[in-house]
């Protein structure tokens, strides 16, 4: 996987600077990013906290483990059926 070159925090911390009145363009200059990235970090995560930004991540993470459970009891659940509907 690349490596992220900027982190959430740092990335709340550029958006922060462009809502404070710093112009898009200054900005993406002096942090060495293109305008269409600014955007869509933007986009992505416009008017929100660094704690915010960690609260999304960690649901973000147990969505993953209970998604990983649910597909794992699935499978579970059909292969119990598959031995039960045979005949012996």
């Amino acid at each position: 996987m690349k490596k992220k070159r900027f982190t959430e925090e740092q990335i709340i911390a550029v958006l922060k600077e462009a809502e404070a009145g710093a112009k898009v363009l200054e900005l993406c200059r002096k942090h060495g990013i293109s305008d269409a990235t600014f955007y869509n970090w933007k986009a992505k995560y416009a008017g929100m906290t660094v704690a915010e930004l960690r609260l999304l991540r960690e649901l973000e993470a147990e969505n993953v483990k209970l998604k990983r459970i649910v597909a794992d009891q699935a499978l579970d659940i059909s292969a119990l059926k598959d031995l039960v509907g045979r005949k012996w």
